[in-house]
């Protein structure tokens, strides 16, 4: 119940006007004037972040490459895989055996490097977009102390309640413009 108050109140905060009257929202004393807050879409401010556009195609181009090699012991696996197929009944309980074995073998490969190779992506992914994000953090803290704002919410956040919100509360354009100034 205490969720759903919160939200109605960030939902009419952001929709309605720029303060909350601290009274309303039942925690800090009444002595305080309004709770100051506005919103970005870090989806945005990302993607025009100068220097996204290179990390990310250089993050396409090594995805590309991780991904024809999995494609490749994938390929090798399932010629394997056809070629007992056409032969097993000719061969030896050993031999067919044997075969099942380096199948199996061939498919625990196959997964460990995909998985290593997916973790390599991530940790690749990580070290390009980290230094980005943490300018666009830094900006963003510094309009929210400029502004004297208590909170900046993020409208690309997974579960964040917002529903609409007064465009004037938008700092993404201003967030963009900073970080093209500070090249």
């Amino acid at each position: 119940m205490a969720r759903w108050a919160f939200l109605a109140v960030a939902v009419l905060a952001v929709a309605g006007a720029a303060t909350v009257p601290a009274a309303t929202q039942g925690g800090p004393p009444p002595s305080q004037a309004g709770l100051r807050i506005a919103y970005v879409n870090s989806q945005i401010i990302l993607q025009q972040t100068p220097g996204y556009s290179a990390a990310e195609s250089s993050y396409a181009r090594e995805l590309e490459g991780f991904q024809t090699e999995v494609q490749r012991l994938r390929d090798q696996l399932d010629s394997t895989i056809a070629a007992y197929q056409q032969r097993s009944i000719g061969l030896s309980q050993t031999d067919r055996q044997t075969r099942e074995t380096e199948i199996r073998q061939m498919q625990q490969t196959l997964d460990q490097r995909s998985n290593d190779l997916r973790q390599r992506a991530q940790d690749r992914e990580r070290e390009l977009v980290s230094p980005l994000e943490e300018r666009v953090k830094a900006v963003i803290e510094g309009l929210r102390a400029e502004r004297n704002l208590a909170i900046v919410f993020d409208v690309t956040a997974p579960g964040n309640g917002i529903i609409a919100a007064d465009r004037t509360l938008d700092l993404t354009p201003t967030v963009v413009q900073r970080l093209r100034d500070a090249r």
